[in-house]
């Protein structure tokens, strides 16, 4: 099986036309002479007098870049940018002031999200090197948003795969709030990837470039809980040897994870609470609070409105994670995507143990069809992990897959409960297979059409296999 697509070539190639800027300024002169300069450079100009002007001419000129002065009546060059910085697709800004030094390009560039800062007056050739990198970045960006959106399409998206209208239903979701800063509360049973929504939505974010830092609160002593969220100074207790920076700070510029966020102990929640209010954190035994920029994605598999009602969630926390709710369908809800799942663990499983399994027969397909896998994609990628194990190269047949995935798809069809199957340790696949073929046969009183459907293999197979067991009978 090859784990190729194919792509149109606009998708992965910058466009061959050229970069539009728009230039910002109060002053006819200025705005016009940097547009005639951008255009001996190449580039399509058009100006705005001030922010509500440049807004305006953004809904019917798409630039790649913008050049904005400072100091603008109506709205100024402070407050486009902020206006900007709410919107997915927004290009970057070159800020031009005549008002220079070092607090206002840290205030320009990191507080209000520009580009990059130049003091007046403009030096041409700092400016066109600024501008070329800012239009490629802008297209760059631009190329990412439409491959992400071709490829959700063809049922990829970032880490997540899938086919189904379930799976659709929430790449369309990822694909709404990823470019927003809203906080995302990703629900769904063990196994179903809520992490990698995680992963995906931060992947498609303007916060691409930051850390993504992922706690599971699950996992962790309630004694080390707010030291790992909020970390700490040195001698803040027992063993706090050195100062050791939080979750939030290492996080900030990027996204925070907060996984099995029901689990969290109710004192952490509140102060939990506090900082997604006031973006400020205040390390164990410090004195001053620390301001952070995270964008915060919690996930759980539990029902978070009866995690409310049984007190393990507080009602205030949930409302504020709850801005933006995404659910994960389990995979017994999906099982058409279990074929395109194969394909895009193969490739991973083999790098992972040396091996050159390159697909799955046909007959697969039916097993793991048949099952309900209450582990979700995570137990499929562990039968898959053991199959490519015993095949090592070629194709997985179903005397590859676990005993146990034959053995409750034979047992229990539809969920009625059926005599079970047991072996003993030493067995071997060959062997176990063969038994909960004939003992299968042997319930349904050799009828073969309805012991293919209780062992989820096709008619046609379950003949091979019988043969098989004869011509072995006859050496």
């Amino acid at each position: 099986m090859e784990n190729r697509r194919v792509l149109p070539s606009a998708l992965v190639t910058m466009s061959s036309m050229p970069a539009r800027v728009l230039i910002v300024d109060d002053e006819e002169n200025q705005r016009q002479g940097l547009a005639a300069m951008a255009a001996a450079w190449g580039y399509v100009a058009d100006t705005a007098a001030d922010g509500q002007e440049a807004l305006e001419k953004l809904e019917v000129f798409p630039a790649d870049a913008i050049i904005t002065d400072m100091m603008m009546p109506r709205v100024d060059g402070a407050e486009l940018l902020r206006r900007l910085a709410s919107r997915p697709d927004a290009p970057p800004a070159i800020v031009l002031t005549a008002f220079g030094g070092i607090e206002n390009a840290i205030t320009t560039v990191l507080d209000l999200g520009a580009f990059w800062f130049l003091e007046k007056p403009i030096h041409p050739a700092a400016l066109r090197l600024l501008l070329d990198r800012a239009t490629a970045q802008s297209r760059l960006a631009n190329d990412a948003r439409r491959l992400a959106r071709e490829l959700s399409r063809q049922g990829v998206l970032g880490e997540l795969v899938g086919r189904s209208a379930a799976m659709r239903a929430v790449f369309a979701l990822v694909e709404q709030v990823a470019p927003s800063k809203a906080s995302v509360l990703v629900t769904g049973e063990s196994g179903t990837g809520k992490e990698i929504v995680a992963r995906t939505i931060h992947a498609l974010s303007p916060r691409r470039n930051g850390p993504f830092v992922a706690v599971n609160c699950a996992a962790m002593p309630e004694s080390l809980m707010e030291s790992e969220l909020f970390g700490h100074e040195k001698g803040a207790f027992t063993g706090a040897v050195e100062r050791r920076a939080g979750c939030f700070e290492l996080a900030s510029g990027g996204t925070l994870l907060l996984d099995e966020i029901g689990d969290m102990p109710p004192g952490t929640q509140a102060k939990l609470l506090r900082v997604l209010e006031d973006s400020r954190v205040r390390r164990l035994g410090g004195k001053s609070e620390i301001q952070v920029d995270v964008r915060v994605i919690a996930a759980t598999n539990r029902v978070p409105e009866e995690a409310v009602k049984r007190g393990q969630l507080r009602e205030d926390l949930y409302y504020r994670l709850n801005v933006f709710h995404i659910e994960l369908p389990p995979l017994r809800r999906r099982k058409e995507d279990i074929p395109a799942l194969v394909e895009a663990l193969l490739p991973s499983l083999n790098a992972k143990h040396g091996c050159r399994v390159t697909g799955v027969e046909p007959e697969v397909f039916d097993v793991l069809a048949a099952r309900d896998w209450p582990g979700n994609v995570r137990e499929l990628r562990n039968v898959l992990e053991r199959a490519v194990i015993l095949a090592g190269e070629g194709l997985i047949t179903t005397r590859h897959l676990a005993p146990y995935s034959a053995v409750r798809a034979a047992v229990a069809p539809g969920g009625s409960a059926q005599e079970a199957i047991t072996f003993p340790i030493g067995t071997t696949v060959e062997e176990a297979e063969r038994a909960l073929i004939l003992r299968t046969l042997e319930h349904t009183g050799n009828n073969k059409t309805r012991a293919a459907e209780i062992l989820g293999i096709s008619l046609k197979t379950l003949h091979n296999k019988l043969k098989e067991y004869a011509a072995g009978a006859d050496q």
